[in-house]
């Protein structure tokens, strides 16, 4: 990611953040409507996976400036995921819903540029997340 890429994403992501809890239930909904499988992944009570949603995004964003002080976080996360039933394709799938969410809830907002800043910095966080939980060959798939 490019230090412009890094300060979009962060500039963008702290217009939804007076809106975390309504952008986490756009991202469930729409997760669930396009991937109705994983929906029995998550408590039937969503509330604290908001809160954890949110959060996490929190820290990863900060975080991009300085990469690698998230990355033991996120390998952390990716394993963890693997016991909850996550498998490689479902990284897509939930990159999609994110995107989908920004979009919808930037408006405006939400710019060519923009867009391919959060593609990047998903894409570049996604692609390490499989390769810790599944080896580099299934991050390369």
């Amino acid at each position: 990611m490019t230090p412009e890429q890094v300060n979009l994403v962060q500039q963008s992501f702290a217009k939804v953040a007076p809106i975390s809890e309504q952008a986490a239930v756009l991202f469930y909904d729409r997760l669930f409507e396009v991937a109705p499988q994983v929906r029995t992944m998550f408590p039937d009570d969503m509330t604290e996976q908001r809160k954890k949603l949110m959060g996490t995004l929190a820290v990863v964003v900060n975080g991009l400036s300085d990469i690698g002080s998230v990355l033991p976080a996120a390998s952390a996360l990716a394993k963890r995921h693997v016991g909850y039933g996550a498998r490689p394709e479902h990284y897509p799938v939930v990159g999609g819903a994110l995107l989908w969410t920004l979009e919808n809830g930037l408006g405006e907002a939400w710019t060519p540029e923009v867009a391919d800043a959060w593609s990047a910095a998903y894409g570049t966080l996604s692609g390490y997340m499989i390769s810790e939980a599944y080896g580099s060959t299934q991050a390369a798939e």
